[in-house]
């Protein structure tokens, strides 16, 4: 099969030669054949030299115009190759885990740009297609899923903001079957309660799965604080682990409804408090009560959605670590993750320990981690690598 080419501009291939996967708009020649084309499309990538280097989806209504499928010239992007990759992804996954519980496809780590597929269960997977490129391919994508896994019920949870700028619609749609609106899952050898259809993102977030069961062995016998506890996994693994008690704080009601099911399920209730709140001044009104935690947990959503944010951002992570740090007890443990990929490790360390100064508190870093295996990081791509956790031991 020949597919359209188009042609990268002089000097804008060498980062491509490097291993990313992805070319811009200001990078290839898009003249009006290449502007008709659907989004999405797959196009040959030729170099200024005339060479034919890979095959991509092309979109020319995005800043990412260009997501590298292959390096095969010759590559033909249909059901088999779907299923080759899908059944990559798959066989990566079994030889990391015991249970069906994980993220099955990430994106460009998998080779599958824009992809992201969750697994709960032998039954159940909710899709994100994020990019137009698996978008237009959904049907041969859902066979692929289904023939890889044997699952029979897929949810689309395409509302995702970042869908907008592929130029794509938003909703929550079945691919397959039914997935429930509520669904048991397993996590580190706890059952949790979570919401596909309208939790955050595809329900839950199981790039944190190693970090919480890090907290976990810290918390016996310690009173534990869960900031932006979403539906409790940090904090419910805290209780597992031993827990005095356990205070969720969370904005959103329906989380923290799930989060005291799973805790009656797990039969932690009784030493588990919700509080509905921001973040910030729940930590305000525990400073003011003068009330102290063994093990503090901040898993904040993304401060820095854009590069333009960097700075404001970076001053309300300092501000966060600052606060928490009030209220962890002398000495105990603060944890704090960044899940916003503009801001680089080391940047998110320095403001994290600045808040512990500024809070007049002295520490030792325990450990530095990321996400999970089930989240691969493409080598090139540091978006991939979004997810920053840091653990101090506090004086």
């Amino acid at each position: 099969m020949t597919y359209p080419t188009i042609r990268i501009l002089k000097g804008h291939d060498a980062r491509l030669r490097g291993g990313h996967p992805w070319l811009f708009s200001n990078e290839l020649r898009i003249d009006e054949a290449a502007k008709a084309l659907e989004p999405g499309a797959p196009v040959r990538l030729m170099a200024p030299n005339g060479n034919v280097i890979g095959v991509a989806q092309f979109n020319p209504h995005s800043l990412i115009a260009g997501r590298l499928l292959s390096r095969n010239k010759d590559a033909v992007i249909d059901g088999a190759f779907l299923e080759r990759r899908v059944e990559r992804a798959l066989g990566l996954r079994q030889s990391l885990f015991e249970r069906p519980f994980y993220r099955l496809v990430h994106a460009e780590g998998d080779g599958l740009p824009g992809l992201v597929v969750d697994r709960f269960g032998d039954d159940h997977l909710v899709v994100q297609m994020n990019a137009a490129g698996m978008d237009r391919l959904r049907e041969p994508l859902l066979a692929a899923l289904s023939k890889a896994t044997g699952a029979r019920n897929v949810l689309a949870r395409n509302d995702a903001p970042v869908r907008l700028l592929e130029g794509l619609g938003q909703g929550v749609e079945a691919l397959a079957g039914a997935v429930p609106g509520r669904l048991w899952i397993e996590e580190n050898g706890l059952p949790f309660l979570i919401d596909p259809h309208g939790g955050q993102k595809t329900g839950w977030f199981y790039d944190q799965r190693l970090n919480r069961a890090f907290v976990r062995g810290l918390a016996r016998g310690a009173d534990v604080l869960d900031l932006y506890s979403h539906s409790g996994g940090f904090g419910l693994g805290a209780a597992a682990g031993g827990a005095a008690s356990v205070t969720l704080v969370d904005g959103s009601g329906p989380a923290l409804d799930l989060a005291r099911e799973s805790a009656a399920r797990q039969g932690v209730e009784a030493r588990v408090e919700t509080v509905r709140s921001d973040a910030f001044k729940a930590l305000e009104g525990f400073a003011a009560e003068k009330r102290r935690f063994g093990l503090v947990v901040a898993d904040p959503p993304a401060f820095v959605r854009s590069r333009k944010d960097l700075a404001v951002g970076l001053r309300t992570y300092r501000k966060l670590a600052r606060d928490a740090a009030a209220v962890t007890a002398e000495p105990g443990f603060l944890c704090i993750a960044c899940c916003s990929h503009n801001v680089e490790a080391d940047a998110f360390a320095a403001e994290v320990w600045g808040g512990i100064r500024a809070a007049g508190r002295g520490g030792r870093l325990l450990h530095r981690a990321f996400a999970g295996p089930d989240h691969p990081v493409h080598p090139a791509l540091p978006e991939t690598a979004y997810l920053k956790f840091l653990a101090y031991a506090l004086d």
